[in-house]
């Protein structure tokens, strides 16, 4: 038989409130959750979903940079411009 344990985790009541409403609904409580969120925890030896930065990274930042450059210069005229994918490869063919 497994000896059980408390654990204790502060979170903010708003968030607390709305999880309590879902679970409620999937017919759970906190600790059945939290309990199977452990479980698969130590199933799949790390966090059972994706945990990303929600921002850019600099790649993404200089690719969008460089983007905003290439929309100037067509827009000056120092650079070709496609409206459609046919219509680049037209030119491409053409030259």
């Amino acid at each position: 038989m497994s000896t059980l344990t408390a654990i204790s985790v502060q979170i903010d009541a708003k968030d607390k409130e709305l999880a309590n409403g879902i679970l409620k609904n999937l017919g759970l409580n906190m600790s059945t959750y939290v309990n199977m969120a452990i479980k698969q925890l130590i199933n799949k030896d790390g966090v059972p979903f994706e945990i990303v930065n929600t921002h850019p990274n600099k790649e993404l930042l200089a690719a969008l940079n460089e983007s905003k450059q290439i929309e100037k210069e067509i827009k000056s005229g120092n650079r070709t411009g496609y409206s459609s994918v046919n219509e680049m490869m037209r030119s491409i063919t053409n030259d």
